[in-house]
């Protein structure tokens, strides 16, 4: 597995008793590791037994080079860095008693030039191995990068003959559905800030798990509203609720289950892991979609983002497969729309995973 992480960070995690802002705090322990969206990934990916560790390619800041090289060389990921000024954005995670999760996610390295272009070429150059069989772009861009850059890694990763998942949100996800990925992973807060317009700026908070009510209706109709406007296929996540994953005619409904939550961060980026791994040992549809879930819930049980258990992952599986129903619901065209402002599904079955 190819991934571009064309914004990849320093992951300061710091645990707190609790959060208090305008106060002096002192944690006892702060841990720095390598840090971005495709990361996790890689993590989740090799935890699983993929064989060969995922490649990543990212930019890599000048100024803290030598520190990002330390970092990703303890990593379970073959790091490729295309050099540009400046430094790697920092993300600073912190994690308090009651679960609760704040992270400041900096913007990342200015980019100039032909900086793109560049890491353009890198990825052309590493897909013309032969090696991957699916390009994962994940995360956010960097300030300078173009809003379709996705999009254009999706035309990239078409001509090398593979497939295309795509994790992002904001403009990073509205600039990537008109080359048809072949599929997008937003969370639901994400895929709703693009179907209802406010992707292009938006707000500087993000909810770490902001599913809400009613969110097994919200996500199934994103996943047909994002296939609609050219993604081939979408799985929306929506917390601790489930995914909801399909195309813009059927839509499949994945519970999950209750566990302790030591630290959510990374959830979805271990769902892309294990959706990848699912899809490229020959699963699809229902089973896909069951393991990706399974990966992400036992991801949140770790304290590392994108750690998991594999054995743990079985575990989970075997229980979605074998006690809870999953729901399937089907989508017709022009549907109507519900009160978020997204086509409403018209009707429903049940399936057995």
């Amino acid at each position: 597995m190819l991934v571009a992480t064309p914004n990849i960070a320093v992951d300061r995690t710091v645990r707190v008793s609790e959060l208090r802002p305008g106060h002096v705090m002192r944690p006892a322990r702060a841990v720095v590791t390598a840090g971005g969206k495709g990361l996790n990934v890689g993590r989740a990916w090799h935890a699983l037994g993929a064989g060969e560790r995922a490649t990543l390619v990212g930019f890599r800041g000048r100024t803290d080079a030598d520190l990002l090289d330390r970092l990703f060389a303890a990593e379970p990921v073959h790091f490729i860095g295309v050099d540009v000024p400046g430094e790697a954005r920092v993300a600073t995670i912190y994690l308090e008693q009651s679960g609760r999760v704040t992270v400041l996610n900096e913007p990342g390295p200015e980019l100039t030039g032909d900086d793109w272009a560049r890491y353009e070429r890198a990825v052309a150059a590493q897909l013309a191995t032969g090696r991957h069989r699916t390009l994962v772009c994940a995360g956010s861009l960097p300030p300078g990068a173009p809003d379709d850059g996705y999009g254009r890694m999706v035309h990239i990763g078409r001509q090398a003959g593979v497939r295309v998942v795509v994790d992002a949100s904001r403009a990073a996800l509205a600039g990537c559905l008109g080359a048809k990925p072949d599929l997008v992973t937003p969370n639901l807060a994400e895929a709703e800030s693009v179907l209802n317009g406010s992707a292009a700026g938006g707000s500087d908070v993000e909810a770490v798990d902001g599913a809400g009510l009613d969110a097994q209706r919200r996500a199934s109709a994103a996943v047909q509203a994002l296939c609609e406007r050219g993604a081939r296929r979408a799985a929306v996540t929506a917390g601790a609720a489930g995914t909801a994953y399909g195309d813009a005619e059927a839509v499949v409904w994945v519970p999950t289950l209750r566990v302790a939550v030591v630290n959510p961060i990374g959830a979805g980026d271990a769902f892309v892991a294990g959706l990848v791994h699912a899809l490229e040992g020959g699963a699809s549809g229902v089973a896909a979609a069951t393991f990706a879930v399974a990966t992400a819930t036992a991801s949140v049980e770790q304290e590392l983002a994108g750690g998991l258990d594999p054995r743990r992952v079985r575990e989970i599986v075997r229980q979605l497969s074998g006690g809870g129903e999953v729901m399937t619901e089907r989508v017709r065209e022009g549907a109507a729309s519900g009160t978020s402002g997204l086509p409403a599904a018209s009707r429903a079955t049940r399936e057995q995973p």
